[in-house]
């Protein structure tokens, strides 16, 4: 069974960062998260491939970065100079090999971690 395993998320200031991990139990091309606020549709945030390429919504370029290890099957999410507005539940999505921000087009997701940003 495919388990995708999120950690990291917490309670922060603006401008704090945060770094978020995602554990796989498997290796998969493709691993992207998705943020969630409270009634706001399901977003992606940024994807790697295992060329180790990297896409960002343009709401996080500049400030998050993403990357991954492949012997471990994790990928991680550094969170700098967070805003009120990156508030939500962020999952944590794996499979195919197009890697891009749609989450209809993956079918594996991890439970979800909660990142709070005050102001």
């Amino acid at each position: 069974q495919v388990q995708l395993v999120e950690s990291g998320g917490g309670s922060v200031q603006a401008g704090e960062s945060l770094r978020l991990s995602c554990a796989a139990s498997k290796n998969f091309y493709c691993m992207v998260w998705f943020r969630q606020a409270p009634g706001k549709e399901r977003e992606g945030v940024a994807g790697i491939s295992g060329a180790y390429s990297a896409d960002y919504a343009e709401s996080v370029k500049g400030r998050f970065i993403l990357s991954r290890d492949k012997v471990k099957n994790t990928v991680y999410l550094q969170m700098n100079r967070l805003k009120p507005e990156d508030t939500g539940i962020y999952y944590c999505a794996a499979g195919g090999v197009r890697c891009g921000l749609s989450a209809s087009s993956y079918q594996n997701w991890g439970q979800g971690t909660q990142v709070i940003v005050s102001s």
